[in-house]
């Protein structure tokens, strides 16, 4: 797998949505392996691009777009929660489009050794940025109601509490097949399963060590503080939980208070994202071609001349 080419899912659809015209300065907030950036620079647009990972932003810096004068590709080794604060600091107050691919990416889960993913053996790692609590420091020490919780709020595991008591019988744990046998012997795993039973509990890990429902929540308000008038955000999500807080966030970000004679005219606000699309999921094409496309789902919505909402 670790030879895999990297597939940017539902990228015509996101370049649709953004539709960048020469001259745009856009963000990708998280650059991977450069697949949408790619496409933005190929249609002119000049990219800001985040990436917690030193290893994405190792790559990035051999793109001949960093070299120009001034440069196309700006790289920022940060998390994209962090945004608003490292572009303003750049002398950039507004842009004309951010997109967002949510989770783990492929050159990561293509990499045993970081730990992600239990198709190889490896370390049980997990950080994105490689620093930090890794997984298997959470899973050696963690108490086990802690581990439950986790495993059952970021996994949707109802058997989570089962889970984390073989968890803690079996510490420590060194490596992602250690972890994933644990979790299959707890659960019990046939052959033929459609999913293995591990997958709900390495995703439940994975983000609670990077933290990624949060540093969702705080991207997308940086993106509303960031887009300008006319500008486009564009969120691929991979999971039910990412895509309920985009979902709820485009939402309320989209709506219009009703007039009540309990809210004061002066309280009410106009929407600050219009029109928000539906949710947008990849043809069965493309999930031939990229079989990880089968759970994305994007949503994309543009900015209008409301004041951003303070951030939460």
């Amino acid at each position: 797998m670790s030879g895999a080419p990297h597939i940017p899912v539902l990228l015509d659809e996101v370049v649709e949505a953004l539709n960048p015209q020469p001259g745009d300065v856009l963000i990708d907030a998280t650059f991977g392996a450069g697949g949408y950036t790619r496409a933005l620079l190929e249609r002119g647009a000049t990219v800001h691009a985040f990436d917690r990972d030193p290893d994405a932003i190792a790559s990035g810096r051999t793109w001949r777009e960093t070299e120009q004068t001034p440069p196309r590709l700006i790289l920022h080794p940060h998390r994209f929660s962090e945004m608003l604060e490292v572009m303003r600091a750049a002398g950039v107050e507004r842009v004309d489009g951010v997109v967002m691919d949510i989770g783990v990416s492929s050159m990561q889960l293509d990499q045993a050794h970081r730990g992600f993913a239990f198709s190889a053996d490896g370390p049980l790692d997990m950080r994105m940025s490689q620093d930090g609590e890794s997984a298997a420091d959470f899973l050696n020490t963690a108490a086990e109601s802690t581990i439950a919780d986790v495993v059952y709020q970021y996994g949707e595991e109802r058997q989570s509490r089962r889970v984390a008591r073989a968890i803690v019988a079996a510490r420590p744990l060194e490596t992602t097949g250690d972890l994933a046998r644990v979790v299959r012997k707890a659960l019990g795993h046939k052959p033929h399963d459609k999913k293995d039973p591990a997958t709900r509990t390495f995703q439940a890990i994975r983000i609670h060590v990077n933290g990624e429902l949060d540093e969702l929540s705080q991207g997308l308000s940086a993106a509303e503080h960031l887009l300008r008038e006319g500008g486009r955000l564009a969120v691929v999500s991979f999971h039910s939980l990412e895509d309920r807080i985009v979902k709820r966030f485009l939402r309320e970000a989209s709506s219009t208070p009703s007039g009540s004679r309990h809210v004061p005219m002066a309280a009410q606000v106009d929407p600050v994202f219009s029109p928000v699309s539906k949710a947008i999921k990849p043809t069965e094409a493309e999930i031939d071609r990229n079989p990880r496309a089968r759970s994305s789902v994007l949503r994309h919505a543009v900015r209008t001349a409301a004041p951003a909402r303070e951030a939460a």
